[in-house]
């Protein structure tokens, strides 16, 4: 893994924001993969559908609003989704570059001493999910509707509609997750 880290940073060093665009997109490809590869293959059969979760029985709990379980069939891999998600993570990559060390020159979380301020490191996630969260989570809703062929009323309604309950999904995984990433993940 050391040799991929030494690549990695030659290349960040020679080209950072090609190397940005490049590695962003083939995570956000491979995580769309993946997540694919999840919702078709390891989702349970139909046969659970007698067990309940909250109110809403299992299959149910799979569907759209607009989908009996009668018409439910598993899905079959989409590359054009994949490639709007490796397209998204590429444009995103530079800002999340810059955002990061912005982050890091506001908010150094080492003194001279070389301890880390657990002050800087609390206000570094807070900046990062109350600013970065709604800017990346604004632009995710509003470039995957434009690729998808939404016009601009469309995602505006698509907008409305997601960004609260998104940004209350972020908020339950993504503070946890970036203090141990800007704890102990160091920036090229």
């Amino acid at each position: 893994m050391s040799g991929l880290a030494r690549i990695y940073q030659a290349q960040f060093e020679r080209a950072p924001t090609r190397t940005l665009m490049i590695v962003n997109g083939s995570l956000n490809a491979i995580g769309d993969f993946s997540a694919q590869g999840i919702q078709s293959y390891v989702i349970l059969p139909l046969s659970f559908s007698r067990y309940i979760i909250g109110s809403k029985t299992f299959s149910n709990f799979l569907l759209d609003d607009n989908q009996s379980s009668e018409e439910f069939q598993w899905q079959h891999y989409d590359p054009i989704r994949t490639l709007r998600f490796m397209a998204f993570g590429a444009t995103l990559g530079p800002f999340l570059g810059r955002w990061n060390r912005f982050l890091e020159h506001t908010f150094p979380l080492r003194s001279s001493g070389g301890t880390v301020s657990l002050l800087s490191l609390a206000k570094r996630v807070g900046v990062d999910q109350s600013v970065g969260a709604p800017l990346v989570l604004t632009y995710f809703i509003t470039s995957m509707g434009f690729m998808e062929g939404k016009g601009a009323r469309d995602v505006g309604m698509k907008y409305q509609e997601m960004f609260i309950p998104a940004m209350i999904a972020n908020w339950k995984v993504w503070p946890a997750a970036q203090l141990i990433n800007f704890r102990f993940m160091p920036l090229p």
